[in-house]
């Protein structure tokens, strides 16, 4: 299933880097993407009141009294119809943030002018949710006898959770498993380094310490298919020829890095945070089943600077692959690997004096986009402050 995030105007690229000084909201912004996940999952107060978020009233915007909302557009396929899907948050006078309002809108069959059709929506817990896999016709009108009256229990549950696991909604079911499917990365070389108990898993967790799980699984399950990935991610790492698994006597496993310079391999525990860092993104991209949406914030970090351009390849080449391709979302304050990416796939974040930020397309600048059509590189016009000082047209 691939997404499709919509700026109002065109789909964004599939993708995207964030750009901007220090404190100018990048990790904000990926956050917000992990509280809705958080909030799919656990509901919106455990979802505000989790990791450093505060609480709702640290969440909302220092002046603003309206709710907290959010609206995701999106299309499960590139020729389907997009699905948009709008929440609204708030909190009572004791505190306690809810969901206001709820809704999930796509245009049937025909329709090509008016309001997109509400399969779901919600208002503080109840509502009307449209069943069945298809939408009726523009002309059988917005009463439509598979709409059915929904009443939730908990009006801090989002609609989605409750709906999309019935049947009897598979349209909800796969924006929630869209939604659920998203993968933020926290991986940190030090998490990488446990010693995980031997067994398979299929994916790589977020902070990245079951690395040699995953390759256990591939091993038993796609084993010719590992052997290629290894040998084409050792590729890619310098000095390391060879990449396997060694399970220990009390169950559990080692990761293996056979280095061409020495006879006896180096584990994961020995390694340098760049190659375990490396290794990690590259495996991620080779998930059977990859995320439809993934989210890495500054993947520079330990790396070497002309290894950026090479994994920002890799990232394009598995974000617009034929078969369940990823939209990547990164953050980068590095401009060796915002010189491998093109104006439409960067956005400059920038907090204006009131404090909110803004964010631009970099190739909404002409000056930009003319110098880049002239092949000089992004990341040495952002070094230069042309991606800083936008230019209105000639």
């Amino acid at each position: 299933m691939g997404a499709s995030w919509s700026t109002g105007r065109k789909p964004l690229e599939p993708v995207v880097a964030v750009i901007g000084k220090n404190g100018s909201g990048k990790s904000t912004l990926f956050d917000a993407f992990g509280f809705l996940k958080d909030a799919l999952q656990s509901g919106v107060e455990e979802a505000c009141d989790r990791g450093m978020r505060g609480g709702f009233h640290r969440l909302r915007s220092a002046g603003c009294q309206d709710p907290i909302r959010f609206e995701i557009t999106y299309r499960e396929k590139p020729a389907d119809r997009p699905i948009t899907y709008e929440v609204a948050i708030d909190a009572e006078e004791s505190g306690r943030p809810f969901v206001v309002e709820e809704r999930l809108r796509q245009r049937r069959r025909g329709q090509k002018h008016g309001r997109p059709y509400s399969f779901l929506w919600l208002a503080n817990g109840q509502g009307r949710a449209w069943a069945g896999d298809t939408l009726p016709d523009e002309a059988d009108g917005e009463e439509d006898p598979n709409s059915m009256p929904v009443r939730l229990v908990d009006n801090r549950r989002l609609g989605i959770a409750t709906l999309g696991t019935l049947l009897e909604h598979p349209r909800i079911a796969k924006f929630r498993a869209f939604l659920e499917g998203w993968y933020l990365s926290y991986f940190t070389p030090d998490a990488a380094r446990s010693l995980p108990l031997a067994g398979p898993q299929k994916h790589l967790n977020t902070h990245g310490d079951n690395l040699g799980n995953v390759v256990e699984y591939l091993q038993r399950h796609h084993p010719e298919a590992l052997k290629d990935v290894l040998s084409r991610i050792a590729s890619r790492i310098p000095g390391v020829r060879q990449i396997d698994t060694k399970r220990t006597e009390d169950g559990r496993l080692l990761l293996r890095f056979n280095d061409s310079g020495f006879q006896d391999p180096f584990y994961a525990q020995q390694v340098s945070d760049g190659t375990l860092k490396l290794f990690a993104y590259l495996l991620l991209l080779e998930d059977p089943d990859p995320p439809p949406f993934l989210c890495i914030e500054e993947p520079e970090n330990g790396l070497y600077h002309k290894l950026l351009e090479t994994l920002a390849a890799e990232f394009r080449a598995h974000a617009t692959g034929k078969k369940g391709a990823s939209q990547i979302f990164v953050t980068t304050h590095q401009p060796y690997f915002v010189n491998a990416l093109r104006p439409e796939e960067v956005w400059i974040l920038e907090k204006g004096a009131g404090g909110f930020a803004t964010i631009r397309q970099a190739s909404s600048d002409p000056l930009v986009a003319s110098l880049a059509a002239e092949e000089l590189p992004l990341g040495s016009l952002w070094y230069s402050d042309y991606l800083d000082n936008p230019r209105p047209p000639a």
